[in-house]
């Protein structure tokens, strides 16, 4: 009876031809699946080789699982059956979404029969709080927000630029007497000094 092992964390470059050869070392196998996402064309990391004796495929796991392989170390195992994978694997049993019956509802235990002579059952009430505050101003306030800009107001840009090297000859600069620049007190006098002598 044939053997399917799993060859778990490929590189996307690894080939079909790739796979037969580098296991082909043990023994050439009778059947390899590389499965391929449906919508990028791209190879989906993993894949399937078969030997027809149960020794091979042993050998296989043996001598490959956790071996580099284009760059990757190899998880080689027994390919297990759907139903058989545990917590990891997809779910067993019916598939979500699919067109099988409908689980039976566990809310308000289990359904009962229609009886015709039977009351009606009290209408559910969702009150989940206090009503809510009433909204003053009606219709006109409403309108009155829809008027209001909303946001920061936005500023045009008028294209003039400002800097601090005016050399505008209208306007007289004030003298403004800054102490890191300006000459101490007694060496304005002793200019003056000298040049009025």
């Amino acid at each position: 009876m044939a053997v399917r092992l799993f060859v778990g964390n490929l590189s996307y470059t690894t080939t079909e031809l790739d796979l037969r050869t580098y296991f082909g070392a043990i023994a050439p196998p009778s059947q390899i699946v590389l499965p391929v996402d449906r919508e990028t064309g791209r190879p989906r990391g993993f894949a399937f080789v078969e030997y027809l004796d149960r020794a091979n495929a042993e050998k296989a796991i043996q001598q490959f699982n956790g071996q580099v392989f284009n760059g990757r170390p190899l998880a080689v195992s027994e390919a297990r059956a759907r139903e058989d994978r545990g917590p990891g694997g997809p779910p067993s049993g019916p598939r979500p979404g699919g067109f099988g019956p409908r689980p039976p509802s566990s809310f308000g235990g289990p359904p009962r029969a229609f009886d015709p002579n039977a009351a009606p059952a009290p209408s559910r009430s969702r009150n989940f709080g206090p009503d809510a505050k009433p909204q003053r101003g009606g219709p006109k306030a409403k309108k009155k927000d829809a008027e209001r800009p909303r946001g920061p107001i936005p500023l045009k840009a008028t294209g003039r630029s400002f800097t601090l090297d005016d050399d505008s000859p209208d306007e007289a600069l004030p003298d403004i007497d800054d102490f890191a620049t300006s000459k101490p007190e007694d060496e304005k006098e002793k200019e003056k000094e000298d040049e009025e002598s």
